[in-house]
C-alpha cells in the first residue's frame, strides 16, 4: 500500500507520515517513508511518502499512491497527479480543487480536516493528527 500526503510545510504532514509508517511496523509490517519540503520553514509544499508491505520493500519511493492525502491546494497541484485508479483522493474541504477527468476518477473525498483541528481542538496544527485519524477510517 503506497501513501502520499501532501501540504504545507508546518502542517505536520511528515511527521504524520513517520507515524504511519511506526505504526505499520508496530503491526509487524515492513514500512518505509521518505519526505520532501521546499526551502521555506513555514508554507510551501511539503509531503511525506509511506509504503506498507507484507513482503521486502524494494524499491523506497511511491510510484503509484493508493492514497493520497492532500491539504493545500499547492501540494495537490505539486504532488496529486498520479493516483492509482483502484485508489482514493482525501482533500480538505477548503481547495480549491479543478474538476477530476473521467478519465482518471477515482474516489475523491473532501473532508474538514483543518476546520476540526481549528474548531474542535483549538490548535490548526493538529490538522495532521486529524488527517492521520482520516485514513483511519
Amino acid at each position: 500500500m503506497e501513501f502520499r500526503l501532501g501540504g504545507s510545510g508546518g502542517q505536520g504532514l511528515i511527521l504524520a507520515g513517520i507515524i504511519l509508517a511506526d505504526a505499520a511496523i508496530m503491526e509487524g509490517k515492513n514500512a518505509v517513508q521518505t519526505q520532501s519540503y521546499g526551502p521555506e520553514a513555514r508554507g510551501g509544499a511539503s509531503k511525506a511518502e509511506v509504503i506498507i508491505s507484507e513482503s521486502a520493500i524494494d524499491y523506497p519511493k511511491v510510484t503509484m499512491p493508493n492514497v493520497l492525502l492532500c491539504l493545500s491546494d499547492e501540494a495537490y497541484r505539486k504532488y496529486g497527479q498520479v493516483v492509482d485508479p483502484n485508489g482514493l483522493v482525501i482533500t480538505d474541504t477548503s481547495m480549491h480543487l479543478p474538476l477530476p477527468n473521467e478519465k482518471t476518477m477515482v474516489p475523491l473525498y473532501r473532508l474538514p480536516v483543518l476546520s476540526i483541528a481549528r474548531e474542535k481542538i483549538g490548535r490548526g496544527l493538529t490538522a495532521n493528527m486529524v488527517a492521520l485519524g482520516c485514513l483511519n477510517a
